[in-house]
């Protein structure tokens, strides 16, 4: 019966895997933040690309002003010149390349002089799809260089959650028309981003789930196996059955998770194997919830099986 149950587990999780919500993610306008003080802008000088954007943000006990000497390639949420009250801010957005130079209208000196160097990025396009796999799936990252050229090189970039840099994943080479993809298999929420000569593109994330798989592995006693690339030993998962009368799924009981052995890194198992008086025949599912796998995943739900 255990084999029987392993090995339904491994076809089950293929299949889970492959079901992964089908979308492209886009790369992501990237943010950069301006602190403004009594003592200046920091950092003064930002490098952004086109479509991105600049926030500032005023951290003095004073009202500041952002002066721009340019009066096109950019728009700000609010009217120019920017004025920012105390603990307030206000964002720009820059839609053409060059440089953009800003002052404080009320100070003097080199701290409150700052510059924004907008530059038109590598990629014309970057996405990835799907936006959303469970763990074990893969996703493809693809697009096209702005300068449409084959047979250029590219490194390939991925900032997983919880790390403060990103590493380097494998160098591709652009196809006809600058088209480029790649391959990925997150192990957790990952931006993918690529690198063409001294240039970075902007990234685009594809988030994850555990892979949770549900058994019967006997009268009233069922087996859950968690996969992820963390143990989620302690946490508490959700035992559901299908209510017809309600047309939703209710709570059975809570499951506690435990660590497991069985897993080869980087896949961590934590499992649980629990009985329920259920009436026979049931659809019954299992839930792990947002709070319970934290900031790197999304919350996560297993096969449904009958009771």
């Amino acid at each position: 019966m255990r084999k029987l149950f392993l090995v339904l587990i491994a076809v089950a999780s293929l299949a889970a895997a492959g079901a992964a919500v089908d979308r492209a993610t886009p790369a992501a306008a990237a943010t950069q933040t301006v602190t403004i003080s009594k003592t200046g802008y920091k950092p003064t000088a930002v490098s952004i690309f086109v479509g991105d954007s600049v926030v500032f943000a005023n951290s003095d006990t004073v009202a500041h002003t952002v002066v721009f000497r340019q009066a096109t390639g950019f728009h700000c949420d609010t009217v120019l010149p920017v004025a920012i009250q105390p603990s307030k801010s206000a964002s720009c957005t820059f839609t053409t390349a060059g440089k953009f130079t800003f002052s404080d209208l009320t100070n003097k000196g080199k701290s409150f002089r700052g510059s924004v160097d907008v530059a038109q990025s590598p990629t014309s396009s970057l996405a990835v799809r799907p936006g959303v796999v469970v763990f074990g799936g893969k996703a493809t990252v693809a697009g096209t260089l702005a300068d449409k050229q084959s047979g250029e090189s590219l490194q390939v970039f991925g900032l997983q959650c919880g790390a403060t840099n990103a590493t380097a994943l494998a160098t591709i080479t652009s196809t006809t028309g600058g088209a480029f993809t790649y391959q990925a298999q997150p192990l957790r929420q990952t931006a993918y981003s690529v690198r063409v000569k001294n240039a970075s593109s902007s990234a685009a994330t594809v988030k994850v789930t555990p892979r949770l798989r549900l058994g019967k592995v006997g009268r009233h006693r069922f087996a859950l196996h968690v996969s992820a690339a963390e143990s989620f030993a302690g946490k508490v998962a959700t035992f559901q059955r299908y209510s017809t009368a309600k047309k939703r799924w209710v709570k059975v009981k809570r499951v506690l998770l435990q660590a497991n052995t069985t897993g080869v890194a980087p896949t961590v198992i934590t499992s649980a194997t629990f009985r329920s008086g259920i009436k026979a025949k049931q659809r019954v599912r299992v839930t792990l919830g947002a709070k319970q796998v934290g900031s790197c995943y999304l919350a996560g739900r297993s096969n449904t099986i009958r009771s």
